[in-house]
């Protein structure tokens, strides 16, 4: 990449403060959507379960929990991204990925096909 491209909007290459406040903000760009992203599905699951634990009739249920399964398998795409994003966390990501797996399994074995 272009010296000038990394350097975008940094009036002095030289002026460390600027240049790392700016690299700050440039990784915020770049981090925030897929926090947001995250913090949406894996808060989703939660509140989808307490509409499950609430629901009105057997078939409301299993669609309240295949809306929990779908979540926290969303959950574990945003993590993927943000550990692309952010290599350093790859073992706090890899911990809650995890959880939202077996979360995911435990969803999926409430809501298989009734015999």
């Amino acid at each position: 990449m272009p010296n000038e491209v990394r350097n975008a909007g940094v009036k002095n290459k030289y002026d460390l403060g600027e240049r790392t406040t700016h690299f700050g903000e440039a990784i915020n760009v770049i981090n925030t959507p897929l926090i947001n992203q995250l913090v949406r599905a894996a808060t989703s699951v939660g509140a989808n379960y307490m509409e499950a634990d609430g629901a009105e009739s057997r078939k409301d249920f299993r669609h309240k929990i295949s809306i929990c399964k779908k979540e926290s398998e969303e959950t574990e795409h945003w993590l993927r991204m943000i550990t692309a994003a952010n290599p350093g966390r790859r073992d706090e990501c890899h911990i809650l990925s995890g959880e939202a797996h077996e979360l995911t399994l435990i969803f999926s074995s409430i809501v298989l096909p009734e015999k």
